[in-house]
């Protein structure tokens, strides 16, 4: 029965080396292969072939996220309402923007959740009155931005 985030077999498909494997690189994702398969008792071959899996399958991707703000950007979370049938085709349409790097389809006051960032507030007027607005099916908005990223992590493992 598909239960993942792609309609895909969720955590019974992950063996519970896979699910150690994950953990560690969700606290490093810079940490070699030879310590981690030194701190599980598997040889570094069988680590790499399991994590190279788990990144063909989608179920792990490995990256060095930076913290926009920091960076000088502007985010933002935006709600979404959409006309009745348009939902996949919305949501279809926002992940092929390049501003915008989440997408999810929800229940709720909104239809989708959509977290973008821009390189300044102007971006951010362009981005909501020309791209956003020139989507069929986007019935209103709201627009959250962000002032302070207080926490952002990664580290929920594989419960």
């Amino acid at each position: 029965m598909p239960n993942g985030r792609n309609g895909t077999r969720r955590q019974d498909e992950l063996s519970p080396l896979d699910k150690r494997i994950i953990e560690h690189l969700q606290a490093d994702g810079r940490r070699p292969f030879t310590q981690i398969a030194h701190e599980l008792g598997v040889s570094e071959a069988a680590v790499r072939a399991r994590t190279n899996r788990l990144i063909e399958r989608g179920i792990l991707q490995v990256v060095g996220v930076a913290d926009p703000g920091k960076l000088g950007f502007q985010q933002a979370l935006i709600g979404l309402r959409c006309e009745p049938g348009r939902l996949v085709a919305v949501a279809e349409a926002l992940a092929a923007l390049p501003e915008v790097d989440y997408v999810v389809v929800t229940t709720g006051r909104y239809d989708i959740l959509i977290e973008m960032v821009s390189e300044d507030s102007e971006g951010l007027l362009r981005f909501l009155t020309e791209r956003l607005q020139a989507i069929d099916g986007v019935r209103d908005t709201e627009t959250f931005t962000y002032l302070r990223l207080v926490k952002q992590t990664y580290q929920f493992g594989t419960r």
